[in-house]
């Protein structure tokens, strides 16, 4: 009896293990929806472009200095402390204009970035009183040279006094940051034109994927926005498609360049010459780039055998396999008690 109720506590532990994991993983790919107890709101200067707008939209001018104020509003019961930062636009992998995460790598087009150009006045961490509210300041200086476009940027904004939500040990620490981001667009003189240019194909990796990567440049000191991408890879060795991607809502921060990914999945990279065709486009402009690449054949090799892609499995795979797993290992616990019960029955009689 003894052994019968160690065995069951077991599985106990186990399944309880288990749904553990399963409850971490899903952490990982869901948004926690706590609420983040603070706001944050500008205040609008003289100079704004578009009234209506509620991060700052400044025309300014070569030389010009001014100091910009933010309201941090705090709506808990207790004292909290937000982190400010001035983070230069860029767009991300994804055809995205990205103010949040920071990068130390810009286009070589881009003049000036407002990390440099706007400061924040103080502490770049303050503590916000509870139920009430604390005024923060950057200041913009900009240099005494012409120049006619936009600078753009975002003044962040996040909680740095919230725990650690959920830890399991030996795997992954989940964190819940609270951030906030103002954005910051400076428009000097007349914007230019837009204009886009495609600097270079290849075949390459991002995060264990293999594909071909076009890079896309926004050389100008302007946005780019509401952009419709499609593209096309014919191989010339055989004659076929090998991949044909299509996405909206494609966006470039000014002076700014972003390699677009068209992954391959489960097929490999195959050495070979190929031509790309690529068509960008929204409601005022089109642009249609026709290149072609050669993948030689250690670059296939290298990338085919550093990518996950081989294997197929994601991570909803390895789930359900060691769910399996333990569905067979119970089963078969749940055998052994009846086994040793029956053969225990069998000695008494």
């Amino acid at each position: 009896m003894k052994f019968k109720r160690g065995l069951l506590v077991g599985l106990s532990l186990l399944a309880a293990l288990w749904t553990g994991i399963i409850g971490q993983a899903a952490k990982t790919t869901t948004k926690q929806s706590n609420d983040i107890g603070y706001s944050v709101a500008a205040k609008i200067p003289s100079n704004q472009i578009n009234k209506n707008n509620s991060y700052f939209d400044l025309k300014l001018q070569s030389g010009q200095s001014e100091t910009l104020q933010a309201v941090i509003y705090n709506t808990t019961n207790r004292d909290i402390k937000v982190q400010t930062a001035v983070h230069t636009a860029y767009t991300n992998a994804n055809g995205v204009i990205e103010y949040v995460k920071p990068t130390t790598t810009f286009d070589p087009t881009l003049r000036y970035q407002m990390a440099k150009l706007t400061q924040v006045v103080g502490a770049k961490t303050v503590t916000v009183p509870a139920n009430g509210s604390r005024a923060v300041s950057v200041k913009l200086n900009l240099p005494k040279t012409t120049f006619n476009g936009v600078i753009l940027g975002g003044w962040y904004f996040k909680r740095t006094d919230l725990p650690v939500t959920g830890t399991v040990k030996q795997s992954m620490m989940i964190k819940n940051e609270y951030s906030y981001v103002l954005g910051l667009k400076y428009t000097l003189g007349t914007v230019p034109a837009p204009t886009v240019k495609l600097t270079n194909v290849k075949a390459g990796i991002t995060n264990a994927h293999r594909g071909i990567f076009a890079t896309l440049q926004n050389p100008t000191a302007t946005i780019i926005s509401n952009l419709h991408l499609q593209a096309t890879v014919k191989s010339l060795n055989s004659g076929k498609v090998v991949k044909k991607v299509s996405q909206n809502n494609v966006q470039f921060a000014p002076n700014s360049n972003f390699s677009y990914p068209m992954l391959t999945g489960t097929q490999p990279l195959q050495a070979g010459r190929y031509d790309l065709h690529l068509v960008l486009q929204n409601s005022q402009h089109r642009w249609v780039f026709n290149r072609r690449f050669t993948i030689n054949t250690a670059a296939a090799k290298k990338y085919n055998a550093d990518s996950i892609d081989n294997s197929g499995l994601s991570i909803w795979w390895l789930i359900g396999l060691g769910a399996l797993g333990m569905l067979v290992l119970g089963l078969f616990i749940l055998w052994l008690v009846l086994v040793i019960k029956k053969r225990r029955h069998s000695t008494q009689d």
